[in-house]
C-alpha cells in the first residue's frame, strides 16, 4: 500500500533492488501464512460440524498456537530463499515491473540469465503451500457436505451450512485472484498488460478490504451498528 500511494501521490516510480527483494519476501511469506489461516479455519469448521462433541478437546488453545506457529515457520522457511535466488542474477533488460510492487515471478523475468531454478522452486513452493492448502480445504468441505447431507432436518442442514458461508467467501476472495495472477504470469505472455495490472490490484487490495465486511455481515450486533451508522 505505501508503494501504491507513493506512485499516485508523489509519482515515485523507482525502487532499489534490496527494497524490492525485501518487499518480495514479505508479500509471498504473508501470502503463505494467509493461506494457512484459511486452512486452519476450514479445519475448525470441519471439527465443529463433523465432530462437535470433541471440538473443545481437539482444538485446545496450546494446540492451536503450536499449529499456527508451524504454519508461520513453514511460510517463512519456504519463501526465505526467494530473495537470494533473484539477487544472484544480473539485470540488463528494461527493469519495468508489471505491478506497483515486487513479485518473484515478475522480478525473475527481468534477469539476463537462466531462470529455470527459480521457475522450478517457485512452482514447488506454490504447490506445497497454496496448492496443498486449497486441496485440504476442498477435502474438508467435501467431508462437511457429506455430514450435512446426512442430517435429517433441512433446517439443521441449512444452519450448519450457514456457519461456513463467511469462510467460503474468504477462500474464494483469496484464491481466485491468486490463481488468475499466477496463470497469467506463467502462461499468459500474450495477455493484456491492463489485465495483469488489474488482477494485481485485485489480488493485493480486495481481500483485506472485503474480508472484514464478509465477517461483519454475519454478526447481528455489527450489522445493526453499521446500518445505524449509515441511516444517521
Amino acid at each position: 500500500m505505501p508503494t501504491i500511494l507513493g506512485i499516485f501521490w508523489f509519482n515515485s516510480r523507482e525502487i532499489s533492488l534490496n527494497a524490492c527483494f525485501a518487499q518480495l519476501f514479505f508479500i509471498h511469506s504473508l501470502q503463505c501464512i494467509e493461506s494457512s489461516v484459511l486452512l486452519l479455519m476450514a479445519f475448525d469448521r470441519f471439527i465443529a460440524i463433523c465432530n462437535p462433541l470433541r471440538y473443545a478437546s481437539i482444538l485446545t488453545l496450546p494446540r492451536i498456537a503450536k499449529t499456527g506457529l508451524v504454519f508461520v515457520l513453514r511460510g517463512v522457511a519456504l519463501i526465505f530463499p526467494l530473495p537470494f535466488l533473484v539477487k544472484r542474477f544480473r539485470y540488463c533488460r528494461a527493469n519495468v515491473l508489471s505491478h506497483s510492487y515486487c513479485l518473484h515471478q515478475d522480478v525473475m523475468k527481468m534477469a539476463c540469465a537462466d531462470i529455470t531454478v527459480n521457475n522450478i522452486y517457485g512452482l514447488s513452493v506454490a504447490l506445497l503451500t497454496m496448492g496443498l492448502d486449497s486441496l485440504l480445504i476442498l477435502l474438508s468441505y467435501v467431508m462437511i457436505l457429506k455430514t450435512v447431507l446426512s442430517i435429517a432436518s433441512s433446517m439443521e442442514c441449512l444452519t450448519a451450512l450457514n456457519t461456513c458461508v463467511s469462510h467460503l467467501c474468504a477462500v474464494l476472495i483469496f484464491y481466485i485472484p491468486e490463481i488468475g495472477l499466477a496463470l497469467i504470469h506463467r502462461f499468459g505472455n500474450s495477455s493484456s498488460h491492463f489485465l495483469q495490472i488489474l488482477l494485481g490490484y485485485v489480488y493485493m487490495m480486495i481481500p483485506p478490504l472485503i474480508n472484514p465486511i464478509v465477517y461483519s455481515v454475519k454478526s447481528k450486533h455489527l450489522r445493526a451498528r453499521i446500518i445505524r451508522a449509515f441511516v444517521k
